[in-house]
């Protein structure tokens, strides 16, 4: 079972978020307990289930993994300079999105929306390309995980 069964984020000293930001983390924690695919390519490492815990320490993003029944199986520290940019764009485009959804006609509203999911995917590559060789993602996973780093960032 290569998946995440549980998810934690560490928001603790974040200023609250606002509804948008709260939804957003709602629907990918649940979209990401529904599906996705979480492997430990390093031998040795501990088969799945996992619970994974996200946080911001010192300025880089943790990835702390257990099993399922709470063993210790993965830490990997990730700098968040390679995110900054990605993030940084796509908060700037949900503003757009979120204020085009108040008053602007559909059309307007796709063409911003396929302009979020392209940084949506491209954060998403950047997380897989971070993550190589420390856990295997799916690129389903790695845009539900890229929109909770950026919940992370709010804060940051």
């Amino acid at each position: 079972m290569s998946k995440i069964v549980h998810i934690s984020l560490d928001d603790a000293g974040l200023p609250t978020p606002t509804p948008e930001i709260e939804q957003e983390r709602k629907v990918a924690i649940f979209d990401l307990l529904e599906d996705n695919s979480f492997a430990l390519p390093a031998e040795g490492a501990p088969d799945g289930p996992y619970r994974l815990g996200l946080s911001i320490r010192d300025r880089r993003l943790v990835f702390d993994v257990a099993t399922e029944d709470k063993l210790k199986a993965a830490e990997f520290h990730l700098s968040l300079s390679p995110f900054r940019q990605v993030v940084k764009d796509y908060f700037q485009i949900c503003e757009s999105y979120f204020d085009a959804v108040k008053r602007l006609p559909p059309s307007q509203i796709e063409a911003i929306d396929m302009a979020r999911r392209g940084i949506h995917n491209e954060g998403a590559r950047v997380l897989q390309e971070r993550l190589e060789r420390k856990a295997d993602i799916d690129i389903d996973t790695s845009r539900r995980l890229f929109t909770l780093i950026c919940v992370l960032h709010f804060g940051g």
